[in-house]
């Protein structure tokens, strides 16, 4: 016997979930919650190129919270598939765009959990034959997915030349409901798992941080914010803790506006009203950055791809450019022109993952046409030229 046992860990069973001491008074917590990350993950210091002087960077490490199950959205799918197993669920849904973080993890553990994923994903072209096998469409597919592209839609039904057009949610919904019309039992989680539920997940997150000691050791909080869950959770867990950092979120798609107003929906949907007698003023509690969006969502600059690049030459750290290298990006600028927006010199930036999205052949170009990234020779021509 070689004394290694074999583990006994299993991924589809519910633990019932006993929530931070803090988050007491909120309203409906979550009953269960699965084991899907590989946590804690680490943070450590970060020699990143940029950083004015006086400031010292730190990185919380969630890209390493998996594999393929890696990223911020896994600590939201604890919370959600474990709804999805206790209602007995047999197929899951769920909407983003076309290389979306949120979908593929999705796609991957419902995989896992012996259940079927149906991704709507979300693009101007609704040929199918533009559906690549790069990136996450990659893992998309190689799960078995349900692949079926949708416009883009707002969240809600809006009127549009003076007909109602069914919003994000209606569209989720009315696919659910042929999934139920077969027999099936579908169980619908929001762009971004970004939910009432999802959003536990970077509640537990800031208790992982807790004990980290990051409230000691950081002044700052940066993040991206795409869907939103993910800023709520850390605003929420930030303010019920006693503020003791500033939380900061770049945004990648709709407005800093857009994003209060989501952060102020879910403080309410959990109970959260008024302190000391006055109404809560989110805007007091997350600092939400926008100005740094650049083309758009999923849309890329060759100076930001260029910026990806140079960092991870000099730090080997990997960025995505969808999210990550738009909240570095944007963190950079703001360090530099407004450092006052900042509680301290000691930042924590949010690694949210993202990694398979470089994959997806958008940095080809830029990656032959950089001196750095395109050291690519023949044996005896490198040796001549010694």
């Amino acid at each position: 016997s070689s004394g290694m046992a074999v583990s006994t860990y299993k991924r589809d069973i519910l633990h019932l979930y006993n929530p931070p001491e803090w988050t007491k008074g909120l309203i409906n917590p979550p009953i269960y919650k699965m084991h899907l990350a590989q946590i804690p993950t680490p943070i450590h210091k970060w020699s990143l190129p940029g950083i004015p002087e006086g400031f010292e960077m730190s990185v919380k490490r969630d890209d390493l919270t998996g594999a393929a199950l890696s990223g911020n959205k896994i600590r939201k799918l604890e919370f959600l598939m474990a709804d999805v197993l206790h209602k007995k669920c047999d197929h899951v849904i769920t909407m983003g765009g076309l290389q979306s973080n949120h979908a593929r993890a999705t796609a991957v553990i419902s995989r896992q959990l012996g259940l079927q994923p149906h991704l709507l994903l979300r693009t101007t072209d609704m040929d199918p034959s533009i559906v690549e096998c790069k990136g996450n469409l990659l893992l998309d597919r190689l799960m078995g997915s349900q692949i079926v592209l949708t416009p883009y839609r707002s969240a809600h039904e809006m009127v549009v030349d003076g007909k109602i057009v069914k919003g994000l949610f209606a569209l989720m919904e009315e696919y659910a409901q042929v999934l139920r019309s077969k027999g099936n039992n579908p169980y619908i989680i929001p762009v971004g798992g970004s939910n009432v539920l999802g959003i536990w997940g970077y509640i537990e997150g800031f208790r992982e941080m807790i004990e980290q000691g990051v409230l000691d050791q950081f002044d700052d909080i940066v993040m991206a914010v795409g869907s939103g869950g993910t800023v709520a959770g850390m605003a929420i867990s930030n303010y019920l803790t006693g503020s003791k950092v500033k939380i900061h979120a770049v945004c990648v798609c709709d407005d800093a506006e857009y994003f209060y107003n989501f952060v102020d929906d879910h403080f309410k949907k959990l109970g959260l009203t008024e302190t000391n007698g006055l109404p809560i003023n989110v805007k007091d509690i997350v600092d939400i950055i926008d100005g740094h969006k650049g083309r758009g969502y999923a849309l890329s600059t060759s100076e930001e791809l260029k910026l990806l690049t140079e960092i991870s030459s000099q730090t080997g750290l990997i960025l995505d450019r969808v999210y990550t290298l738009k909240a570095v990006k944007g963190m950079l600028i703001e360090l530099q022109q407004n450092p006052s927006r900042f509680k301290g010199k000691r930042v924590l930036f949010l690694h949210t993952g993202g990694i398979h999205s470089v994959f997806d052949g958008k940095l080809d170009e830029i990656m032959k046409s950089t001196d750095v990234t395109n050291k690519v020779y023949n044996l005896d021509d490198f040796i001549n030229d010694l």
